[in-house]
């Protein structure tokens, strides 16, 4: 019996309450040193919220690291009233510093070595946003804005998962990406919650080929690089029968090696601006998805995917108006990603209106399909095409010593494509090349890098 998992919750206190009135006994968190169950992660949760009420602060930033203490730290600030703000602790010292700034933080938690550094970044703004969340966007395509989440819309977005594919109370849920980042959090930790399973907190990077061994569970949420990791070290658990994949591309050999074990594939579609999931592939076909209860999606003109939620919707950019408005117009999300309803009526995404080169006579140049074509050339290498002045540009990991080999194994491939479409430069960068935390390359990086050597010419 499916018990529990119609009704929504208005914040995190009142999911735990919820669960913990329903089955006080059942383990809700399991961890490297122990478990507790629903009652007692109540219990713990509502220590943390007195102390912070008890603390003066209003904004607190946590660097994240998946922790038990972190879990507890979360929900009790959160249910204290404070505006939050999540953070990956692995950013440079600066970078934190000024997303500290932009915040108006004035409490950090997370690495005591850091907090006396990070001092004269706190304190110096009036908070906007009590009892929120704020995500920071992983920034593929400009630099990263925090994105204000309210308890009820990470709530709502939960109830969409459980409502489409729900965990029961003897499911474990290993939550292994960061809770900086919405997908991770939504679907790491709140998903299970909500349906009174257990979560398992992964013990960081260092880990990932040993937990699932470890915690033995039944559904675990993961990006594409991850999963990939994952087959190749042959990490998987004999008792896991659900992975629900999402932020970033995923090639079709993934889910077909899991399918392959015997192990449930869903693939789900959202963004840090809508909480998170709006929509799941339910069915044999990992690309074919079901929109959310929540959620309204329509397609625009040119194939935008356009989405509307009177509960899981952001409520905006924060500190940034101008930025909410162009994106948030009328309610409506114009997300910049583009898909189509197949005939079915399930939701399938085919790119993003930015990785659309438009030439001067109006023809287009999908770069993830240009670059599948280079990657048959290329096989081994890591790279990405640009659009420079109106044309295709390689930015790929390497020494210029390569330049020579590198173009004389493009050489076929571009002699069979039309003049506009060949690429008119090569640039070679010994580095790895900008990625965010679920792995998407940073292309907006990339072209700051490319503009900077183009002028330098």
């Amino acid at each position: 019996m499916r018990t529990g998992v119609l009704e929504r919750d208005a914040d995190f206190l009142a999911l735990l309450q919820r669960q913990a009135a329903l089955r006080p006994e059942r383990p809700a968190l399991r961890f490297a040193e122990g478990c507790l169950t629903y009652r007692q992660l109540l219990d713990r949760v509502g220590l943390e919220a007195e102390h912070w009420l008890q603390s003066g602060k209003r904004c607190l930033a946590l660097l994240c690291d998946g922790s038990p203490d972190c879990v507890f730290t979360i929900f009790g600030a959160a249910a204290a009233g404070l505006q939050l703000v999540l953070l990956d602790g692995n950013l440079p010292e600066e970078e934190i510093r000024r997303l500290l700034r932009a915040a108006d933080a004035d409490a950090l938690w997370g690495q005591d070595s850091l907090e006396e550094d990070m001092t004269p970044a706190l304190g110096g703004g009036v908070p906007q946003a009590p009892g929120s969340l704020l995500f920071f966007t992983s920034g593929t395509t400009g630099s990263a804005r925090a994105v204000v989440l309210t308890q009820a819309g990470l709530c709502a977005s939960a109830w969409n998962g459980s409502a489409l594919l729900p965990l029961f109370p003897r499911d474990t849920l290993l939550c292994l990406l960061p809770l900086n980042h919405v997908f991770g959090f939504v679907c790491g930790l709140l998903w299970g919650l909500r349906c009174g399973a257990c979560v398992a907190l992964g013990r960081g990077p260092r880990y990932y080929g040993e937990d699932l061994k470890r915690f033995r569970p039944t559904a675990v949420s993961v990006v594409p690089t991850l999963l990939g990791f994952l087959l190749k070290r042959q990490a998987l658990n004999e008792e896991l029968k659900l992975v629900l994949i999402g932020a970033g591309d995923c090639p079709p050999a993934l889910p077909a090696a899991l399918k392959g074990l015997g192990i449930r594939v869903s693939f789900g579609y959202g963004l840090t601006e809508t909480s998170s999931g709006v929509a799941l592939s339910l069915g044999e076909d990992p690309y074919a998805m079901t929109v959310c209860p929540e959620d309204r999606v329509r397609l625009g003109e040119d194939g935008e995917i356009l989405i509307e939620s009177e509960t899981c919707m952001m409520r905006g950019y924060y500190r940034d108006p101008a930025a909410t408005a162009e994106v948030l117009q009328n309610g409506v999300l114009h997300t910049g990603d583009l898909g189509r309803f197949d005939e079915k009526g399930l939701l399938r995404i085919t790119g993003r209106k930015k990785e659309i080169l438009v030439f001067p006579d109006g023809t287009k140049l999908y770069l993830p399909e240009y670059e599948a074509k280079l990657r048959t050339r290329l096989p081994e290498r890591e790279f990405a095409v640009l659009e420079l002045e109106g044309s295709p540009v390689l930015y790929l990991r390497g020494k210029e010593e390569e330049r020579g080999a590198v173009t004389a194994a493009l050489e076929p491939l571009m002699r069979e494509l039309p003049l506009a479409r060949r690429l008119k430069a090569l640039y070679l960068d010994p580095a790895p090349l900008p990625r965010t935390a679920t792995g998407k390359i940073q292309r907006w990086i990339i072209k700051q890098k490319v503009v900077s050597q183009y002028d330098k010419n």
